[in-house]
């Protein structure tokens, strides 16, 4: 009977999976002391997410390529001080690892379903980490509390955002929205609906998806001082590449 060959690894993995291989892959340099607190935070995280799923990135090439990169890029956008809520935290990504690059803000966790509220916050209190965890829907939590900014990832269109949140603009200044190419997509989707309409929608940042050391990949900043950038015009964008994008009612950042 003849043997049967092993199938093939449809992806096989990224040789020499570490935080620090990773990081160089990607072209970050993080000061010692950040890189061990967002590799505890990881670790941490993958040892909760056996009891409970909460990502599926559970490579360090996934971490730092997808969710890292994320919120190095959202870094940027915040001011000293700011209170910043991540709205549908899931598995803590965006809010936990900003928290960790820019203590000098407020970050604050909304998840709604209440095991994960309950493990982030397990997950946050291991870390030593002043992030109120909230198990609540946002638009309850904005009767209480306001912040400066809204940010999000992963968790509805820009349709569904902008329903969302056109009674609850007295509760926040602004939105953030961490995007992929589809944004376009879900631009026309809310302009079709009309939920555009009072609102202004700027693209704040841009960055390749993909490896930013590959040949022909634009370069990727990793500067973490907070500062105001030039927004890009939407044809600058390219498939290949992800968008924050900033909505406020009209004039409120004229």
């Amino acid at each position: 009977m003849p043997n049967n060959p092993t199938p093939p690894n449809p992806t096989p993995p990224v040789e020499d999976d570490t935080f620090e291989a990773a990081l160089a892959r990607y072209g970050m340099e993080l000061d010692d002391s950040l890189a061990s607190s967002l590799k505890e935070y990881a670790e941490t995280m993958w040892r909760y997410n056996e009891q409970l799923n909460l990502t599926r990135h559970t490579t360090w090439d996934l971490f730092v390529g997808r969710d890292l990169r994320d919120c190095l890029q959202l870094a940027h956008l915040i001011q000293p001080d700011e209170d910043v809520l991540d709205l549908g935290s899931g598995n803590g990504v965006p809010g936990i690892p900003l928290a960790i690059i820019r203590p000098d803000i407020n970050v604050a966790l909304a998840e709604s379903v209440g095991k994960r509220a309950k493990v982030l916050d397990e997950l946050v209190t291991e870390l030593n980490l002043e992030v109120p965890v909230y198990a609540s829907r946002g638009e309850d939590l904005l009767e209480d509390f306001r912040f400066t900014t809204i940010v999000s990832r992963a968790v509805g269109s820009l349709l569904k955002f902008c329903r969302w949140v056109e009674p609850h603009w007295d509760g926040f200044d602004r939105l953030l929205l961490i995007k992929g190419p589809k944004w376009i997509n879900e631009r026309g989707e809310a302009r079709h609906h009309g939920v555009l309409k009072g609102l202004d929608l700027r693209i704040v940042a841009t960055y390749p998806l993909g490896n930013p050391l590959d040949e022909d990949s634009p370069a990727e900043t990793n500067d973490l001082t907070p500062a105001a950038t030039e927004a890009p015009h939407p044809s600058d964008t390219s498939p290949g590449e992800g968008v924050i994008l900033q909505l406020s009612p009209k004039g409120r950042f004229a």
